[in-house]
């Protein structure tokens, strides 16, 4: 029997839109230094109030969220970003975790959860991994290409089904549906129509979900 073999892409390492909403200023200044020095774009705010201005002066690609803020709630911060933003990718941090809170933020979509103190080597690493899972930093044919690629692996995953059984049913070759889940090749309408039927999915919504 053949195997299959599947190939992984990481994002490459891009610069990044990054808000961080902490109320300990020796933080911010950490965190500013630390992701700068990476080549992010950095801006640091103490206040939900700040955020929302930040936000809606350039919305960013990354919201590091501190939960624990004194008189502040975090996820009363983190409802409000959802609410106002559903599709921002937010990472939260905090110093005192509990698996309650982490069960409530993973409920509202969080993308991940960073435990005081953290090395640089696991920020770097969640940012990167938030790159790729969301797309980000590319321009908008490369997300495009990106995200597609993903809903159709995810669709494909949740179908069982190997990249051999979807290229028997949708018709499309092996190496060239490889190919459109890692990005690399964008199918052309035809393809994306016959790959959809195949997966009784619908791509509008592949398409709406790259934020076209």
């Amino acid at each position: 029997m053949m195997t299959e073999e599947i190939e992984h892409q990481e994002a490459p390492s891009v610069a990044l839109s990054i808000i961080s909403l902490d109320d300990d200023a020796d933080f911010r200044e950490y965190i500013t230094g630390v992701l700068g020095s990476q080549g992010h774009r950095v801006r640091s705010v103490s206040s939900p109030a700040e955020l929302t201005k930040e936000c809606a002066a350039q919305r960013p690609d990354i919201i590091l969220l501190d939960l624990n803020m004194g008189s502040i709630s975090g996820e009363e911060v983190l409802a409000e970003i959802k609410e106002n933003y559903p599709k921002q990718c937010v990472i939260v941090v905090t110093g005192y975790p509990s698996l309650e809170s982490m069960r409530q933020t993973f409920k509202q979509d969080v993308f991940d959860y960073l435990t005081k103190p953290f090395s640089v080597d696991d920020l770097k690493r969640v940012i990167q991994q938030a790159a790729t899972e969301f797309g980000l930093g590319l321009r908008p044919m490369d997300r495009l290409r990106s995200e597609l690629g993903r809903q159709i692996r995810l669709a494909r995953t949740q179908h069982g089904w190997t990249l051999r059984e979807l290229s028997q049913t949708s018709g499309i070759s092996v190496s060239q549906l490889s190919s459109i889940e890692r990005g690399t090749h964008l199918p052309s309408i035809e393809s994306l129509v016959s790959i959809a039927s195949a997966l009784d999915s619908t791509p509008s919504n592949w398409f709406a979900s790259s934020g076209f």
